[in-house]
């Protein structure tokens, strides 16, 4: 079971758990982003990567307001990696992975199975508290205490998480080496009416500079053009 936003890292997740031998389901929610072109390609990278059964459900998240993903509040453009690094950004949404992380338990419930697997990631994580390790571990204990087959012990729940100690150079190169095709992703927070990525947001500079220091090229055409990677170090 992947949670799949259609961005680098889901879909480096869910090339690792194929190659772990897992058949893949996938679930993809449409929480009332801004940058819904993640959605049509959470659906390219869900063919790609050749999953069974792919689902999108509908959460309005954007009814809560409070972040700038899903409410008319500005993206931040154009910040340092210390300063993506230094508190909880705007761009955070209140509850997500907790909401997303809950429809993923539900539907592997569903689907009898015991594998949930997210692509967070604390190390290249614009410092979102829903992305770290005890986080993750205090909803896989969550899960077994709160499922009729964690209580009847007919299921043991795993939140599987193999990007969480990586840098986004290390998802990338992994992801390539697995033939992960990232020109299908999507991971820009304020694209242009056409879905390209503006190249100045905290998703895309983190992106880019994944992508320089892996010593590759980003397959996606920038809304701005290429952004100087060097700049931002």
């Amino acid at each position: 079971m992947l949670l799949l936003s259609g961005g680098l890292d889901s879909a480096t997740a869910g090339a690792i758990a194929r190659a772990d031998g897992f058949e893949l389901f996938a679930l993809s929610v449409q929480y009332g982003q801004r940058h819904q072109w993640e959605l049509a390609a959470s659906q390219r990278v869900a063919e790609h990567l050749r999953v069974r059964e792919h689902q999108i459900v509908d959460v309005d998240l954007g009814g809560m307001g409070g972040s700038a993903l899903t409410a008319d509040i500005a993206v931040p453009k154009g910040r340092s990696v210390e300063e993506m690094g230094h508190g909880i950004p705007v761009t955070y949404v209140p509850a997500r992975n907790t909401v997303l992380l809950a429809l993923a338990l539900a539907f592997a419930e569903t689907h009898q199975t015991a594998n949930i697997f997210i692509g967070v990631n604390a190390i290249d994580y614009s410092g979102y508290p829903d992305c770290r390790p005890d986080y993750i571990a205090a909803f896989e204990r969550l899960a077994n205490l709160a499922t009729k087959a964690g209580v009847e012990g007919s299921l043991q729940f795993k939140i599987h998480t193999p990007l969480i100690k990586m840098t986004k150079a290390d998802i990338i190169r992994r992801g390539t080496e697995l033939g992960v095709d990232f020109s299908l992703t999507h991971s820009c927070y304020d694209p242009d009416s056409q879905g390209h990525p503006c190249g100045r947001c905290d998703a895309c500079l983190l992106r880019l500079k994944g992508f320089a220091e892996a010593g590759l090229a980003d397959p996606l055409r920038y809304s701005q053009g290429l952004v100087n990677t060097d700049e931002r170090k």
